[in-house]
């Protein structure tokens, strides 16, 4: 176990929590249409702080916590993606205006980095005391790797989730945005606007990729610290990163079978060590680095075989697969 020091958490805390102002102030300040060169600029920036963070790590704590970390960063950064998606469908869904499509994505990534909090301290408490947790992890992503892979070709029923019908049914909704805020007054009555509905449809998703993405990271280091950091700097970018390939989502075909893949890769991954640990030390375990080159390899297959199949097919389009909090329905795939 690495002796990272209260203050190493204090500072690093301090960062993260200081870019996610920056972030929220300026959406907030000055809602508006982002372009792909902006967009391009902000992505650009929070690699490059998520790379020098691990160079950083890397040098003060030795290459196998950062390759850990690397290893880490790498596996949430492609979740990330497969996350966007759904939040390109929301948006749809929902109408979402591009003014205040900053907001939402905002709340967003607050929510994500706090309910990854919550789970990463309960992953590493239940780690501590049960070395069995990493068994029940790895079944938990290969079962999720078989349902995503099973509904890769399906986009998750927004308009279906549970906690979406049950705001639409108990609560007042209002007809239009009403300048952004979530809560107004019309026809002399409170209501809540559809950014309201947005907010919670956002906020069930990201409960829904906390659950997968820990155990993920888990598979590659016990460490909180890497695992919190991994998580942190790879949702950072996301605003920005949702302004960047938006466009080029559709293209990603094989995407959510590419991470089915990988989730299924670091299930193994962990069962393999429960073995190890507490079954017999001859069983053999999946070194990290060798993980990274299969993640890594993994998603440059997808993405290259994605953008070779949509060239030049405009009925050919993405899905983000559906999991267990929306119902997934099919799309129509005849070309048009």
């Amino acid at each position: 176990m690495l002796d990272i020091s209260p203050l190493a958490w204090a500072g690093t805390i301090g960062l993260i929590v200081l870019l996610l102002a920056v972030d929220l102030v300026l959406a907030a300040a000055r809602p508006h249409h982002v372009g792909f060169k902006e967009a391009t600029a902000w992505s650009v920036f929070y690699i490059a702080v998520a790379i020098g963070f691990g160079v950083w790590f890397g040098l003060q704590y030795g290459s196998a916590a950062g390759t850990e970390y690397f290893a880490g960063y790498i596996i949430e950064k492609s979740l990330s993606v497969d996350n966007l998606f759904v939040f390109v469908i929301i948006m749809s869904t929902f109408a979402v205006p591009d003014k205040h499509q900053h907001k939402v994505l905002i709340f967003g990534i607050v929510l994500a980095l706090l309910m990854r909090a919550v789970f990463i301290a309960l992953g590493a408490s239940l780690i501590s005391l049960f070395s069995f947790t990493f068994l029940l992890f790895g079944l938990l992503l290969i079962y999720t790797a078989v349902q995503l892979f099973r509904h890769r070709n399906e986009d998750p029923d927004i308009e279906s989730n549970l906690m979406v019908r049950g705001a639409r049914r108990f609560l007042p909704v209002s007809d239009g945005y009403i300048g952004g805020k979530l809560l107004a007054r019309e026809n002399g009555r409170r209501v809540v606007t559809p950014l309201f509905i947005v907010l919670i449809a956002i906020g069930s998703v990201d409960l829904l990729f906390a659950l997968d993405s820990i155990p993920a990271v888990f598979g590659v280091t016990e460490e909180a610290y890497i695992v919190f950091t991994a998580n942190a700097f790879a949702l950072l970018g996301l605003r920005a990163l949702f302004f960047l390939v938006r466009g080029l989502l559709d293209r990603l075909v094989y995407l959510s079978a590419g991470l089915a893949i990988i989730l299924a890769f670091i299930g193994v991954k962990l069962i393999l060590h429960w073995l190890h640990v507490d079954i017999d030390e001859s069983v053999p375990e999946i070194p990290t680095s060798l993980s990274l080159g299969v993640v890594l390899g993994v998603l440059v297959v997808v993405t290259v075989a994605s953008l070779l199949k949509t060239r030049g097919l405009a009925y050919e389009q993405a899905h983000a697969g559906s999991l267990s909090l929306t119902s997934g329905k099919k799309k129509d795939e005849t070309p048009q």
